[in-house]
């Protein structure tokens, strides 16, 4: 064993202490990111060339800063996103959504389809659709300015349309064109406060994560924003806690003008998206 997987070794036994979730891939994620290589390299770093600096990075993972803000990057699907303070860092759990987004649209018989991420942060569902739908036009609408420094770095040299608006009001100019709106807006219940995460609820931005007392406020905004831009017959599709699958369908009632209203589980089988499409007049 060279001193670098030693020293990772050492890391990752504090971080679990720390209470990290996943100390050992922290651990060798940020030992890559220190030293410049991959994290299948750890083992040709030469003894000569271990960096201290590592000991600081581990230091603020210790403290709970989360991963991403400390090497600024953040992965989704085939994405490698700028991340920091002022955005919500993109969960592996929202992948499941947009691959399920990405049939819909995909299976569409539409040349040019049209999407709508809202509260899109980062901009990973928005590049991530674009990205994985070649011909797809895609808008992506953020309210938080702070936000949306971090979208537009990563929007730069994409087909995405960024907007700064709010999720509730956007975009009025495709009332009825719009073929599918993602979002993952916030959704956790205000009451929920101190169980959430130190990493989010230390670090992500407040508007991104909580919304009224049971969560639900932004989704029933939503709905009715989905509503007004989608063509009939098109699909809205909107993340949740996992704790919510039973309430969200209930919030795209036939009697709101939807259909075929479901719930989704992520890949660890837990209700994690509902869609529901447009009912045609």
């Amino acid at each position: 064993m060279n001193l670098l997987l030693a020293e990772v070794a050492q890391a990752t036994q504090r971080l679990a202490d720390a209470g990290v979730p996943s100390p050992r891939f922290d651990a060798e994620e940020l030992a890559a990111f220190v030293h410049g290589v991959k994290r299948g390299e750890l083992h040709n770093v030469p003894d000569a060339d271990f960096d201290a600096r590592y000991w600081e990075t581990i230091a603020r993972r210790e403290a709970r800063e989360p991963l991403q803000h400390i090497t600024g990057r953040a992965f989704f699907r085939y994405l490698e996103l700028q991340v920091g303070p002022g955005v919500f860092v993109p969960r592996p759990e929202t992948e499941s959504v947009v691959g399920w987004a990405i049939d819909a649209v995909r299976a569409m018989d539409v040349v040019e389809p049209l999407i709508v991420d809202l509260c899109t942060g980062s901009g990973a569902i928005a590049l991530a659709m674009a990205q994985e739908v070649p011909r797809s036009r895609v808008h992506a609408v953020e309210l938080s300015e702070d936000a949306l420094r971090w979208t537009r770095k990563n929007a730069e040299e994409s087909r995405v349309t960024v907007h700064r608006g709010d999720a509730l009001s956007a975009l009025p100019e495709l009332d009825g064109q719009v073929d599918l709106v993602i979002s993952n807006p916030p959704y956790i219940p205000l009451t929920e406060w101190e169980y959430v995460a130190p990493e989010a609820r230390d670090h992500d931005p407040q508007m991104a994560l909580f919304s009224g007392e049971d969560g639900l406020d932004t989704i029933r905004g939503i709905e009715r924003t989905a509503h007004r831009l989608l063509r009939p017959g098109g699909l809205v599709v909107i993340e949740h806690a996992d704790t919510q699958g039973g309430q969200v369908p209930w919030i795209f009632t036939e009697e709101r003008g939807w259909a075929d209203a479901a719930d989704h589980p992520d890949l660890n089988n837990r209700p994690r998206f509902a869609t529901a499409r447009k009912a045609m007049p």
